[in-house]
C-alpha cells in the first residue's frame, strides 16, 4: 500500500465522505431499445462480520484532468495573481524586492480569505464551478465512492444480495432443436434481452426473436420449443448492452471496501414470469432463501437485500413466501426473516406499482413513443407496431405485477387525488382522459381502478385470467383483512393487503429519486380505423393539448408508490407489525448538464444506481453503519402520504 495519501476532493452536498486520489496506477475494473424495420409481422390473437476476510487496499489511479479544464483554472488563478501583484504594488509607496522576505504561504492564505469579501461576485461563481466539476469529475471515476469509504475505515460486514428490476436482468436461450419457424442453434446460450445479440435479433430476425421471448398466452410459460433462461452471476445485471451499466458501478464500490463474489450475489430472475412461476419452474424463491440461509451458517452474519425497482416487489413477495407453510413454500416460521434478514434496502421500487404500466399494456404507448416525430413514429409503427408490443408486453405475466395498486384511496377519484397540485384545473384521479366521444369506448373519463377494468375489456380474455390469477390490487381496511390475506398468494404482492414480517430487528431503508417530470394521466381518443392499427384506443397525440400529463417522480415510477415507505412508519401500523424501522431518503434529481447518465447527482430511475450518494448509503447498511443515515424529505410526499385513507390503523 503507498506510504502517502493525499485528499483532492472536499464534501459535496448531500455526501457524508470525501473522494481520496492516490499517486498509484490501478485498473478500472434497472430499459427500452429502438429499433427500425424489417418486412414481418405479428399476428394478433382476438411479468461475515468482516473480521476473518482480509483484502488489501486495491491500488489506486491517479486522476487526469481534461486539457480544457485545466487550462480553464491555470487562467483563473493567473487571473488572480494578477490582481493580488497589482493591488500589492499599488498599495506599497516604495517597493523592494526584500519585502517578498516576508511573505510566506499563511500570508497567501489569510489574503485570499480577506478578498473574498472584495472580489466580483462573478469570480467567485466561477471558481466555486470549478471546485464543484472537479469534484463530480472524480465522483463518476470507478471504485471512487468505495475508496473513500475504505480509507475512512468502512468494511464488508453483512454479506449482500441484490435483486434486479424489472427487464434488468439478461435473458439467453437454451434452445438447440430447429423448427420451420425458427433456427434455435444458432442463439444458444446467446442472450436474446440484454445484449447486442438482442438488438441484432430484432432487426435481422424479428420474428425468431418474437417466437423466442414471447411467453404461451394460455400457460404463461415458454412456448414449446422454445426456453429462455436468467442469466446467472454478478455479471447477469451488471450492464444490460455493452457500455450501458446498470448495477456494476454498485459492484465497483462494494468491491472497494474488500466484498467479493463470496459475499454478494446477483439474485437474477426471468422477469417476464408471474412471481408463483419463477418458484414453480424455477425454484428462484427456494435458491433465494438457500443463499441467504448458507449466508448465516458459513459468515455468521445475517444478509443485506438490496432490490431496484419491480425487485423490492420480488423481494416483499418472498417475505411472505418465506413464512408460509405447505408444499411449494418457504415453510420458514414467522421468524426467518427477523433471524436472517439484516436489512431491505429499497432503490426507487414500485411497490405500489405504477401508472405507465397501465398504458404500456392497454396500448403499447408511453411518453418515449408519444413524443417521436411523425417519421420516427411511422418507422416504429412499422417495425413494431403498438399492437404488437401490447401483445408482447400482455404475455408477461411479471409486467402486470407493476399495476397500480390501492385504487382511488391512492391514486385519486374524478374530483381530487391527494398529489394535485393547488391551482390543478383536472385532477391526476382522471388516469385516461377521452375529449371526444365517438362511442361507448369513449365516453366517460377513467379512474386508475377503472382504467385497469377497461384494459380487461380491450386485452384477450387469457390475458384477465392469468392477472387476476396471480395479483390482487386492492386495499386492505381492517386488520382483519390484512391477517386473512397471509393464506392467499395474490396478495403478497400488494403491501396494502400483507403486512411486513414481524421483524423488529429488521431495518428498512427507502432510497428514491424525486425531481424528474414523471407520467402521471394520459389523454386518449378512440382509433377512426381499427381494423387499421388493431387497437380500440390509443393515446392522443398529435393534438393541441399534451396528450402525457406528468407529475411528480424518478422519470418512470410515480412519486405516489413510495407513499407506503412513509405509511410503514405509522404508530402501530397493520402493515408493520413487528415496528421494523424505516428509513427514507429523498435524492433530488440534479443532473450533469452534458453527462448522458446523469452523472453523480442524478436520480433517474435507472441512473440513480450510478449516483455517488447512493453508492455510499448502501456501503454504508452493507459494512453495519446503517444507524448513521438520517430520514431526508425533498418532496411533499410525506404529506401526500398521511392524507391516504388505509382504513382503521
Amino acid at each position: 500500500m503507498p506510504p502517502r495519501r493525499r485528499k483532492q476532493v472536499s464534501q459535496t452536498p448531500g455526501s457524508d465522505y470525501e473522494v481520496v486520489q492516490e499517486p498509484v496506477g490501478a485498473q478500472p475494473v434497472e430499459d427500452d431499445a429502438s429499433t427500425a424495420e424489417t418486412a414481418t409481422t405479428l399476428k394478433i390473437p382476438s411479468t461475515a462480520n468482516g473480521d476473518h476476510i482480509t483484502q488489501h487496499e486495491p491500488p489506486h489511479r491517479k486522476h487526469r484532468k481534461p486539457l480544457k479544464q485545466s487550462r480553464r483554472l491555470v487562467f483563473f488563478l493567473g487571473a488572480l495573481l494578477g490582481i493580488f501583484l497589482a493591488w500589492y504594488f499599488a498599495a506599497a509607496p516604495e517597493f523592494s524586492f526584500d519585502s517578498f522576505n516576508d511573505l510566506n504561504l499563511d500570508s497567501f492564505a489569510d489574503f485570499f480569505e480577506d478578498m473574498k469579501g472584495r472580489l466580483p461576485y462573478w469570480i467567485l461563481e466561477e471558481a466555486n464551478d470549478i471546485s464543484q466539476k472537479e469534484q463530480t469529475m472524480l465522483k463518476t471515476e470507478p471504485f471512487a465512492v468505495g475508496r473513500a469509504m475504505y480509507a475512512d475505515g468502512l468494511r464488508a460486514k453483512y454479506p449482500v444480495v441484490m435483486v434486479p428490476g424489472v427487464i434488468s436482468t439478461g435473458l439467453e436461450s437454451w434452445c438447440i432443436t430447429d423448427t420451420d419457424e425458427c433456427p434455435c442453434e444458432q442463439y444458444f446460450r446467446k442472450r436474446l434481452w440484454g445484449s447486442w445479440n438482442m438488438l441484432r435479433a430484432m432487426l435481422l430476425d424479428k420474428t425468431c426473436w418474437l417466437k423466442h421471448i414471447m411467453l404461451d398466452p394460455m400457460t404463461g410459460l415458454d412456448p414449446k420449443g422454445y426456453k429462455l433462461r436468467a442469466a446467472q452471476g454478478l455479471e447477469a445485471a451488471d450492464f444490460f448492452i455493452t457500455g450501458y451499466w446498470i448495477w456494476n458501478k454498485i459492484l465497483e464500490n462494494l468491491a472497494a471496501i474488500a466484498y467479493d463474489p463470496n459475499m454478494m450475489h446477483t439474485a437474477a430472475y426471468d422477469w417476464r414470469l408471474s412471481y408463483m412461476d419463477l418458484e414453480r419452474r424455477d425454484g428462484y424463491f427456494s435458491k433465494l432463501k438457500t443463499i441467504i440461509e448458507e449466508n448465516k451458517n458459513r459468515l455468521n452474519e445475517k444478509t443485506v437485500l438490496v432490490s431496484h425497482s419491480m425487485g423490492s416487489q420480488v423481494i416483499f413477495y418472498f417475505f411472505k413466501w418465506v413464512e408460509a407453510d405447505g408444499i411449494g413454500f418457504g415453510n420458514g416460521g414467522k421468524s426467518w426473516v427477523n433471524d436472517h434478514v439484516h436489512a431491505f434496502v429499497d432503490i426507487s421500487g414500485s411497490s405500489l406499482g405504477t401508472p405507465k404500466s397501465i398504458v404500456a399494456l392497454l396500448s403499447g404507448e408511453m411518453k418515449d413513443t408519444v413524443q417521436l416525430n411523425p417519421l420516427a413514429v411511422y418507422g416504429l409503427e412499422k417495425f413494431f407496431s403498438r399492437a404488437e408490443r401490447a401483445l408482447l408486453l400482455r404475455s408477461f405475466p411479471g409486467i402486470a405485477s407493476m399495476l397500480p395498486k390501492g385504487g382511488q384511496n391512492v391514486w385519486g377519484s374524478l374530483l381530487s387525488a391527494v398529489d394535485d397540485a393547488q391551482d390543478q384545473a383536472v385532477s391526476y384521479g382522471n388516469f385516461i382522459q377521452f375529449r371526444n366521444t365517438m362511442s361507448e369506448l369513449s365516453a366517460k373519463n377513467l379512474t386508475v381502478p377503472e382504467s385497469i377494468e377497461y384494459l380487461y375489456t380491450q386485452a384477450p380474455e387469457w390475458f384477465r385470467d392469468r392477472v387476476e390469477e396471480n395479483y390482487s390490487h386492492g386495499l386492505a381496511r381492517t386488520r382483519v383483512e390484512v391477517v386473512a390475506n397471509e393464506v392467499d398468494p395474490r396478495r403478497w404482492v400488494n403491501p396494502l393487503e400483507v403486512a411486513l414480517p414481524n421483524a423488529p430487528d429488521l431495518r428498512i431503508f427507502c432510497l428514491y429519486g424525486v425531481g424528474k417530470s414523471t407520467e402521471r394521466a394520459y389523454v386518449y381518443q378512440e382509433e377512426k380505423d381499427k381494423e387499421l392499427v388493431k387497437l380500440n384506443v390509443s393515446i392522443a397525440a398529435g393534438g393541441m393539448d399534451a396528450p402525457v400529463i406528468m407529475g411528480e417522480g424518478d422519470g418512470t415510477v410515480s412519486l405516489i408508490t413510495h407513499a407506503i415507505c412513509h405509511r410503514w412508519r405509522d404508530k402501530d401500523s397493520k402493515f408493520n407489525p413487528g415496528g421494523s424501522k424505516v428509513t427514507i431518503v429523498e435524492m433530488q434529481h440534479e443532473p450533469e448538464r452534458f453527462d448522458v447518465r446523469g452523472g453523480p447527482k442524478t436520480a433517474d430511475h435507472v441512473d440513480i444506481l450510478g449516483r455517488a450518494e447512493l453508492n455510499e448509503l448502501v456501503i454504508k447498511v452493507a459494512a453495519g453503519k446503517g444507524d448513521e443515515i438520517e430520514d431526508r424529505f425533498v418532496s411533499k410526499l410525506k404529506d401526500y402520504a398521511a392524507r391516504i385513507d388505509l382504513g382503521e390503523n
